[in-house]
């Protein structure tokens, strides 16, 4: 199998920071709003660079998702920042009164996204926000998997016209997409061609994932390891093609079992395809206080949550 190397930990916030960072100097539309939390957000850069694109929105999360709407009236790109706990639930109603169903072109880029913002505990620890924002019509939904992907998905999104919802988080994670990657709303990644099983998996979980199909290789299971950075609209056609080769599936999410990327892939199989499936993701619960690697432990987010998945999944066949 191939195999990847992490080039350095980073977190993914500060690939949209570095994302946003080079919008500014290459797209004057782009301008960004903020809801008291610049530093957390990594918008410093933006911000020096572009002192009169920026708005200090205060906590006022709902008050931000208006002003973001009316920017686009003016041909504005704004891009939002603050909690995905805030960037959703929140505001829920305000994005889908005045972005979604108006179709505003709105950026909504959400951080310290699932389990792994640790010891903020379960009230800042959303884990149903891809839900959330997948069901709402013409919303796209995107999930970048490291620092450079999250970069390069942040620069993407400014020249996609319509409302987009992006997550990323909070702690350092293995950096080891390309740097000068070229980043497609909607195409899923293939990582690593297997014939047993498939994996796909978003966000923090990818790189699980790899750790798990190189495990598993040493036990004789070839599996097949798909990043689905774009929840929606997902990549159906990547996922079809790998589970009519490997005849199984496992999903691996940061996100609640209910309404996320396996719920999404299930339906998908569910008319197309019928395929046995397994779930690595929280199961119909909150979070708790804790370090992240405890979390992603307790929790089974993780690439032994994964390979136990696989050897389910693989008697199912």
């Amino acid at each position: 199998m191939k195999k990847y190397t992490d080039t350095g930990k980073n977190d993914t916030r500060s690939g949209f920071g570095a994302g946003l960072a080079e919008l500014g100097r290459t797209n004057p539309n782009v301008v960004a709003l903020c809801a008291d939390l610049i530093g957390s957000l990594k918008m410093q850069e933006f911000i020096a660079e572009n002192p009169e694109r920026f708005f200090q929105i205060g906590i006022a999360e709902a008050n931000m998702m208006g002003i973001a709407a009316g920017l686009t009236i003016g041909g504005k790109i704004p891009f939002t920042g603050t909690f995905a706990n805030f960037s959703t639930g929140r505001v829920y109603d305000q994005i889908r009164q005045s972005i979604a169903y108006s179709d505003k072109n709105v950026k909504i880029c959400a951080s310290h996204a699932g389990l792994t913002l640790g010891e903020d505990g379960a009230t800042h620890q959303i884990l149903e926000d891809i839900g959330l924002m997948k069901m709402l019509p013409g919303m796209t939904v995107i999930n970048p998997c490291d620092y450079n992907q999250t970069k390069a998905a942040t620069i993407a999104i400014a020249d996609h016209d319509g409302p987009v919802y992006l997550r990323f988080g909070r702690p350092k994670v293995a950096n080891f997409t390309a740097a000068d990657q070229t980043f497609e709303i909607g195409k899923a990644i293939m990582l690593n061609e297997g014939t047993d099983v498939t994996i796909v998996a978003t966000g923090h979980l990818v790189w699980e994932a790899l750790i798990a199909a190189e495990n598993l290789e040493n036990q004789g299971i070839s599996a097949e390891v798909i990043n689905i950075h774009t929840i929606k609209p997902l990549d159906e056609t990547a996922i079809l093609n790998s589970v009519k080769k490997t005849g199984c599936i496992v999903t691996a999410e940061e996100h609640n079992f209910l309404g996320g990327l396996g719920e999404s892939v299930a339906r998908t199989l569910a008319i197309q395809h019928p395929t046995p499936q397994e779930f690595v993701a929280t199961q119909d619960t909150f979070g708790e206080s804790g370090t992240p690697a405890q979390l992603m432990e307790k929790y089974g987010l993780n690439n032994k949550a994964i390979e136990k998945a696989v050897l389910k999944v693989i008697k199912r066949k």
